[in-house]
């Protein structure tokens, strides 16, 4: 492992569920699940969850600070879990599934504090928050059958998630129309459009189809990195064209059957905005897919002006050191 990977653990109910937000995001090196907290060394998953061994399930991230601060984790947790409920989570109930960050120094530490009071002053839930922030201790990787659950058996996942509530409840508290709003105050029309109502902005009249600059464009909502230059080609449709994401796990694909059509939609892991669709017409020698791009979901960086607005280590990617 790096020198400069750090690692986070956090417990927010039925590990199988606390894996998936963090999965294959750039920067995120590797996810355990496992049990931490208790008394008993090696626990079981059976001694957990008779509620005797004082721990609970959590997973363990390996990340790279410089690619994915610790507060974007702490985003991510906070926008995964019922942080008003200290009983468990959802319909998994005991001490094994309460709530817990658990901190592996005093920058951590002082993170989650600051995080968890200004969620708890937003006024976004109506009951306190009850998560609570403990030193990081022992922890214990579960048995392998529990190790990447969701792609292993992603039927029963998919059920358990949707049966246990969690969806449901995260989209009640997640994206609601106070933070709709907020968006629309802070985008164009157009841009709000595309990226929140699946919107497609006119071909050949927009901002980037024929831009030729070196540099990054990154998500207008969430300013996630998306796009290299480098990866960008002329396809002749209009709208900006990449053959690969700059990191695999920082969009992902959807079915779309609208407009009577079957297409892949791209959308933005961290903001889930809608950036647009996939094609197999790229050019065979980068690979033969076309990510075809709204502009208007896009923010561009030149090269220059990437240290300044906080992508230095992108540099490197066009000869800087």
């Amino acid at each position: 492992m790096s020198d400069n990977f750090k690692k986070a653990t956090f417990a927010g109910g039925c590990f199988w569920c606390m894996v998936t937000p963090f999965d294959e995001l750039p920067g995120i090196h590797g996810i355990v699940s496992g049990y931490t907290g208790g008394h008993v060394p090696n626990p079981t998953y059976e001694q957990v969850c008779s509620e005797t061994t004082g721990h609970q399930e959590a997973v363990q991230i390996t990340y790279d600070p410089e690619l994915f601060p610790y507060r974007k984790l702490l985003g991510i947790y906070w926008q995964s879990v019922d942080p008003t409920d200290g009983g468990g989570q959802f319909f998994d109930r005991g001490e094994s599934y309460r709530p817990v960050i658990f901190y592996h120094d005093e920058e951590q530490r002082q993170a989650a504090e600051e995080t968890r009071a200004e969620l708890d002053a937003s006024g976004r839930f109506d009951k306190p928050i009850a998560v609570t922030i403990e030193a990081a201790s022992e922890f214990y990787p579960a048995e392998d059958y529990h190790q990447d659950y969701h792609k292993k058996n992603p039927l029963r996942y998919k059920m358990y998630r949707k049966g246990s509530g969690r969806d449901a409840y995260i989209k009640r508290h997640w994206n609601t129309d106070k933070d709709k709003e907020a968006l629309r105050a802070r985008l164009t029309p157009l841009q709000f459009e595309v990226t929140q109502n699946n919107a497609t902005e006119h071909p050949f009249r927009n901002e980037f189809w024929d831009n030729h600059q070196e540099g990054l464009y990154v998500d207008i909502v969430s300013g996630a990195p998306l796009f290299s230059s480098k990866d960008k080609f002329d396809s002749g449709c209009g709208w900006p064209s990449f053959a690969k994401p700059l990191e695999p796990g920082g969009v992902r694909e959807e079915e779309d059957l609208t407009h009577g059509m079957i297409r892949t939609e791209v959308r933005s892991r961290e903001a889930d905005s809608h950036l647009g669709h996939i094609f197999n017409d790229g050019p065979r020698e980068l690979g033969g897919l076309r990510y075809c791009i709204n502009s208007a979901a896009l923010r561009f960086i030149p090269v220059e002006d990437l240290e300044r607005e906080g992508y230095g280590r992108y540099k490197s990617l066009f000869g800087q050191a």
